[in-house]
């Protein structure tokens, strides 16, 4: 029912060393990598010029840009940037979100060398977030930055970090500093220049700096080498043949200061000569209608989102017929990564899919860092099951060291991962073990144990877990799964608690749409949500939980449910939209102090089980 055709069947090797650690590979060879993005776009210029790149929502229709024209445009841009004065190395910052402009300017830093730096849009549109958006432009003091619309960045480029840095914008009207318009570096002619600077543009080449979110410290900056991004599109070129099968199109929001929209999604259409339709659309109550918008016009062979995004496309989907038919008629895959896919959602899907055409697309993950370009472990064949996120992609050495329960630390080595963090030799060492190894920082299980082709499990960041006073650990990553499913779609994420206590608890953020459509309603209490319909549908859940539990590391006693949404000023969510669960529990010390306090009323408990 799925066209084995199109992928590739796992194909893993592992090998115990007389240390313990374990040492995954694969068993498929590792093609070599074009020396620079621009190959790619030569490549597609000249073999399908007429076929459209990019595009983006243009009032009722779109903005169209071929690969031919987009070669033109990054050629003239390339020229244009040496004009004002940029040379190879230097750093041009990008503030803006996805763009068609955004997006041929970032190609034309690469073309000659420079490097680009997009960074997260809310860094400049949150006033409480400049402190990150200063950081960053004292860490790399780029020659100049780009913003899509002066007047809407007007805050950040009044700041004074920004004095004596050339500013270019697509819309130069109402901003508070003088700014070159983006059509001006069109003007500018020069081929011999850009010839010359490309012809110094190769595999070690910084392609670009990526910053981390800056989860448990400032972010940091990921230098990103041409080869990196270029040697990982050939590593999921093997094990995901239906990129080369036929072009592949997305219409895809993931931001592009990401490594998931900006890496791999991005990169993956520039070297299979895709089409990117950028929806300005995100999973959220109020741009979601923007994307099913965009997806009347237009829908992908390939879809990328997270689990919240997919859960909202299946919503969709199961209310409109005609757009249910389009969107699987030539989907080969459904790819979902920042957590797992709740069970009911991956089953809803496939169950659409095999209604409308009697085939399921390949269902799949990965799992991958900003390090390592990303994609390091991918599922590349029917599993039937979340939560995996695969084997390891060609060239890459898994090296899994023991750690309790049939779980191990996860550390990777491979050629697209990066050698260092930009200007940060301390991060830098310490990023790596003795051996080369990346230090991940994340646990994984075995899905099978003894059978790595079945695959790895994600299993929790090492650091997050804790010890209950009892001096039992507990894993939290399999504890907020477990209570993600119970809870369904009242909750958006749970933080799960219990450092040096006796009991483990849970901090509920709420899903609105979820409690309207479950028909629960609550009253705002001070900082939380309360009321018998919350005790009526958590306290049994709980208790269900409880049931099955093995013991106290296991068993989730009390919950609270908040208020106040993550807050990105805060740093309580990172710009990908995940929690920073370290800084919740800091923030919100108070509530964690709520949620053991016997006497509260806010606290709801498993239904049945005694609190105290």
């Amino acid at each position: 029912m799925t066209d084995s055709s199109k992928f590739a069947a796992h194909k893993a090797r592992l090998e115990r060393r007389p240390d313990g650690a374990l040492l995954m590979t694969s068993g498929y060879d590792l093609p070599e990598a074009v020396a620079n993005t621009g190959v790619w776009l030569h490549k597609w210029a000249k073999a399908t010029p007429d076929r459209v790149f990019l595009a983006e929502r243009s009032g009722d229709g779109w903005r169209e840009e071929s690969f031919g024209a987009s070669l033109e445009t990054v050629r003239a841009l390339a020229a244009g940037l040496l004009d004002q004065g940029l040379k190879p190395g230097d750093r041009l910052m990008i503030l803006s979100g996805n763009s068609v402009d955004h997006g041929l300017l970032c190609l034309a830093a690469q073309y000659i060398g420079v490097i680009a730096i997009p960074v997260a849009e809310q860094y400049s549109l949150i006033p409480g977030a400049h402190d990150r958006l200063i950081y960053v432009l004292n860490k790399t003091k780029p020659a100049m930055v780009y913003v899509s619309d002066a007047a809407q960045y007007s805050a950040a480029l009044a700041l004074d970090e920004l004095r004596g840095i050339k500013i270019v914008a697509s819309s130069t009207t109402g901003g508070p500093v003088l700014v070159l318009a983006f059509t001006d570096l069109l003007k500018s002619s020069g081929a011999a220049a850009v010839d010359a600077a490309r012809a110094l543009v190769g595999p070690e080449t910084v392609g670009k700096i990526l910053f981390t979110s800056g989860s448990t410290s400032n972010p940091k900056g990921v230098v990103t080498t041409q080869h990196m991004m270029c040697i990982n599109q050939e590593q999921l070129r093997v094990v995901l043949p239906m990129l080369t099968t036929r072009p592949p199109k997305i219409l895809d929001w993931l931001p592009w200061n990401h490594v998931f929209g900006g890496s791999h999604n991005f990169n993956m259409m520039l070297a299979n000569g895709g089409s990117l339709y950028i929806d300005d659309g995100k999973p959220s109550k109020d741009l979601f209608p923007k994307t099913l918008r965009n997806m009347q016009d237009h829908v992908g062979t390939l879809g990328f989102n997270v689990p919240i995004g997919w859960s909202l496309t299946a919503d969709a989907l199961e209310k409109d017929t005609a757009l249910r038919r389009r969107f699987f008629a030539d989907l080969d895959l459904i790819f979902y990564a920042g957590a797992a896919l709740p069970v009911e959602v991956w089953a809803r899907l496939e169950g659409l899919a095999l209604a409308e055409t009697g085939r399921k697309p390949l269902m799949t993950s990965s799992w991958g860092m900003t390090e390592t370009a990303p994609a390091t472990l991918v599922v590349h064949e029917p599993i039937g099951e979340t939560g995996v996120i695969g084997v390891p992609v060609p060239g890459v050495i898994v090296k899994l060291l023991p750690d309790a329960d049939e779980r191990f630390e996860l550390r990777v080595k491979g050629p697209n991962n990066m050698a260092e963090y930009y200007d940060d030799p301390v991060k830098t060492a310490e990023a790596f073990d003795p051996e080369g190894f990346l230090i991940t920082g994340d646990a994984v299980k075995f899905r099978i144990p003894g059978d790595p082709n079945a695959g790895l499990v994600f299993d929790g960041r090492m650091s997050e877990d804790f010890k209950l006073m009892t001096g039992t650990w507990v894993q939290t990553a399999k504890l907020r799964a477990q209570a993600m499913t119970a809870l369904g779609g009242l909750v958006q994420d749970v933080v799960v608690t219990g450092h040096g206590r006796t009991e483990i608890g849970i901090l509920v953020f709420p899903n609105a749409d979820g409690m309207a459509a479950l028909g629960i309603a609550a009253d705002a209490g001070d900082c939380v949500l309360t009321g018998p319909d919350l005790t009526a549908y958590i306290g049994p859940r709980l208790a269900g939980m409880a049931a099955t539990a093995t013991g106290s590391s296991t068993r989730i006693i009390r919950a609270l449910v908040l208020g106040e949404p993550p807050s990105l000023q805060h740093h309580e969510m990172t710009t990908k939209g995940n929690l920073n669960t370290r800084q919740v529990l800091t923030r919100r010390a108070g509530l964690v102090d709520r949620l053991y306090n016997d006497n509260d009323p806010a606290v709801i408990k498993a239904q049945g089980h005694p609190i105290g």
